[in-house]
């Protein structure tokens, strides 16, 4: 749409020389990158529609996936305008470089916005940010925001390609107004109504096992959130060493009006001092996100996998499900015991429904690419022999994201469709 506007009101008629075709492409290249970047602000944005159509996992993995093209585009469009201006004007493209800024401060101001790009798409770099905390990066992420509306004047003011009574000027000033709409509706507004409604503070704090705990929250109205079981909610925890971290966590358990679990495991700092908060600290929502639930079926048969921590999900999802006398089969996977997190209330659950419930305890051989514990390969398990009616199954797959990957590829091996698959991929 962007490209079709510019040509249809000036750019088709630039390409008649060498300096108006490098210019044009220039100009194409910005409107292309900046209509990617408004994109990745929507997809940022946590719009319900989004988060009910693809789920928010996948919405943010696309996000990630435009930031390098997006940054190469704006980047193109910085060099190719410079040399297409250096040779309609018969100068270097130094001289022409150093007469962009007599332009006046709106190209100054796009010049800090492309710097501004270049600094939240490097430290997004797998790479590069584990060199920073959380926190950091995220704040050195918030900086795309600035990028963007740092840009607009010069879009606005430069060239003409916008000009007043276009409709190139009303799509583009439209477009800003969706994103920055979207985040300030989406990603403030709604979640601080949420959170002054329902009045979320810690009960009390439960310990399951070594380094996981479950965190009961109190509240008001909380049926009102409109939770599903499987689906999680961004939290803040407002104590002086929490309240800057904020936590995509499962409801472990569906709420009750007045109350909500939270089933978490210490992986780091910032999960650890989770475990030390105290009664009456005040938490603030977003949410609740994903589309791991009962709804997404499509199959008679249920077949689900957990591993670790990713029972939590899989128990609030099985808790909500409606389900029919033997519809599920659950695999419950852990490297020893100690990992059997919440396992005997889904084993509660399966017992109230005559679902399948059974577990896989081990050690995955080494050097072998497997989800399944050491033994259970050599005694020829598969996905297969695990689940009779896989075929005629959702399969839902919570845990690890590597070892969710393995489970994912066996299916797929298996001849699974992938809208039979759902996962849900845990850090660690």
């Amino acid at each position: 749409m962007s490209v079709g506007l510019y040509l249809a009101y000036s750019g088709a008629s630039q390409f008649t020389s060498p300096g108006g075709i490098i210019t044009a492409t220039g100009i194409i290249t910005g409107l292309a990158g900046t209509d990617l970047i408004l994109l990745m602000l929507v997809l940022a944005a946590r719009v319900p529609w989004i988060d009910r159509t693809v789920g928010q996992d996948r919405a943010i993995a696309l996000h990630k996936r435009l930031g390098k093209p997006a940054l190469y585009l704006i980047l193109g469009h910085g060099v190719l305008l410079t040399i297409g201006y250096s040779v309609q004007d018969g100068t270097n493209v130094i001289a022409e470089t150093i007469s962009f800024f007599g332009l006046g401060n709106d190209l100054l101001l796009a010049y800090i916005a492309t710097a501004l790009l270049i600094v939240v798409v490097v430290t997004s770099v797998v790479a590069v940010r584990r060199h920073f905390a959380y926190e950091a990066w995220h704040l050195i992420h918030l900086l795309s925001y600035l990028a963007v509306l740092v840009a607009l004047p010069h879009q606005l003011s430069i060239g003409g390609v916008l000009a007043d009574g276009t409709l190139q000027r009303v799509y583009w000033l439209g477009l800003y107004c969706v994103a920055f709409g979207a985040i300030a509706v989406f990603r403030f507004a709604v979640p601080v109504a949420r959170t002054l409604r329902h009045r979320l503070r810690v009960e009390r704090i439960d310990q399951v096992a070594p380094g996981v705990v479950s965190l009961q929250l109190a509240g008001a109205d909380l049926r009102r959130l409109g939770a599903s079981g499987g689906q999680y909610a961004i939290w803040r925890f407002w104590s002086w060493r929490t309240w800057w971290h904020a936590h995509p966590i499962s409801f472990s358990a569906m709420p009750t009006d007045r109350s909500v679990r939270l089933t978490v495991r210490e992986l780091g700092r910032g999960t650890s001092r989770l475990t030390r908060l105290r009664p009456g600290t005040f938490v603030s929502i977003e949410g609740p996100y994903g589309i791991f639930t009962d709804q997404a079926r499509t199959s008679p048969y249920l077949s689900v996998i957990a591993a670790g921590i990713g029972v939590t999900p899989v128990r609030a999802m099985l808790e909500h499900a409606t389900l029919r006398p033997g519809e599920a089969s659950i695999l419950l996977r852990g490297t020893d015991e100690s990992q059997q997190y919440l396992w005997h209330e889904i084993g509660q659950i399966a017992h109230n429904t005559n679902a399948t419930a059974f577990s896989m305890l081990g050690h995955r051989p080494a050097n072998y690419p497997t989800w399944m514990s050491a033994h259970a390969l050599a005694n020829n398990v598969t996905l297969e022999s695990t689940f009779p009616h896989l075929h005629e199954s959702d399969l839902f797959i919570c845990g690890p994201a590597a070892w969710a990957d393995e489970v994912v590829a066996d299916a797929r091996h298996a001849g699974m469709p992938e809208r039979q698959i759902h996962i849900e991929r845990f850090g660690s």
